[in-house]
């Protein structure tokens, strides 16, 4: 009897579990636009859950599931923003430096808008256009802009702009007037328009990317052929390497780099890994001191426009985020 009762009372709480996970890319999404960190994003979804499943006896369906789970991820990633300094990417902290080694400063992870497989927020087998809009409004230099907006400009921003919720339903969520919710987006587009960007933007998708671009860059980069290189970058390219504050502008001084300070990457393996924030990314292995093999050195996020390489992004933090990427531990000779 007492284990029939106990199946009994589990069932209404084993019955919400598939409910939820329907909902997990998408919160996913929502959680790592306004945290900047897939790691973090994963922590708040997990809380959202918890604090669901432990409430979903007092849900009764008075407001629709979607919407009362993004009321409670909202809410949780308040807390997680609250007293704490915005992430963002080098070129957001201070000009472009020279190609010298003496120019790198280590900044703690803390500092710095971490990337996120595709297939965390956009599942494959999703709609088209849903996907499309889960990979354009995840790209690095949208992400980097929401982190300029105070935490409920951000998420006031997302959810009207990104997931088109109605300004009366967003007043709800936030339990605020539609007032308050019109002026909190006017403020926030007014700060994402002097960074020359917009929620609604669209960029090159990874679907879009030139494969044949994409070969020739792999192929020219194992080689370290900068001659071949040339044609595949822009003039005016830029490069970062976090947790490093240093960026470089222009393929000039990125090209001086590669062949000065940053030689150790001659040599190299690329292969590819999942798309990163709706962009082409690869998994950089250096030669190994031992002669043996090559080791982790960097996930690779590049950008486009017109038909060449506009921004390299060398992520160096490999320890998390080659397995996050599905990317081996370090590649045989």
């Amino acid at each position: 009897m007492t284990d029939a009762g106990t199946k009994q009372s589990a069932a209404p709480r084993e019955a919400p579990v598939e409910q939820l996970d329907q909902h997990r890319a998408e919160l996913t999404a929502y959680c790592y636009r306004m945290l900047a960190s897939p790691f973090e994003a994963e922590d708040a979804v997990q809380e959202t859950f918890l604090r669901a499943w432990k409430s979903f006896d007092r849900f009764e369906g008075r407001a629709a599931l979607r919407s009362w789970l993004y009321r409670i991820a909202t809410n949780v990633c308040l807390d997680m923003l609250s007293g704490r300094e915005r992430r963002a990417r080098p070129i957001d902290l201070g000009p472009a430096r020279e190609p010298l080694e003496a120019n790198l400063d280590t900044l703690p992870e803390i500092t710095w808008i971490q990337p996120i497989p595709d297939t965390h927020v956009a599942p494959a087998e999703g709609d088209p256009a849903e996907v499309a809009v889960s990979r354009e409004t995840i790209r690095l230099a949208l992400v980097a802009a929401l982190q300029h907006l105070p935490p409920r400009q951000r998420a006031v921003l997302i959810l009207c702009e990104v997931l088109r919720w109605k300004a009366s339903e967003v007043a709800e969520l936030l339990e605020t007037s539609v007032a308050s919710v019109n002026s909190a987006l006017q403020r926030a587009r007014a700060t994402l328009e002097e960074r020359n960007l917009s929620a609604a933007d669209t960029s090159l998708s990874v679907d879009e990317a030139d494969a044949e671009l994409l070969s020739r860059y792999v192929e020219a980069f194992e080689r370290y052929d900068m001659d071949a290189l040339t044609s595949l970058v822009q003039e005016d390219a830029v490069q970062s390497m976090p947790p490093y504050d240093l960026w470089l502008h222009g393929r000039d001084d990125i090209f001086a780099w590669w062949v000065g300070p940053g030689i150790g990457c001659r040599g190299s393996r690329v292969i590819p890994a999942p798309s990163a924030n709706g962009a082409p990314a690869f998994g950089q292995y250096k030669p190994s001191p031992t002669g043996e093999g090559y080791e982790p050195w960097a996930l690779q996020v590049l950008e486009f426009a017109e038909g060449r390489i506009a921004e390299f992004t060398f992520f160096l933090d490999t320890d998390t985020l080659f397995p996050l990427f599905g990317l081996p531990p370090r590649l045989d000779a």
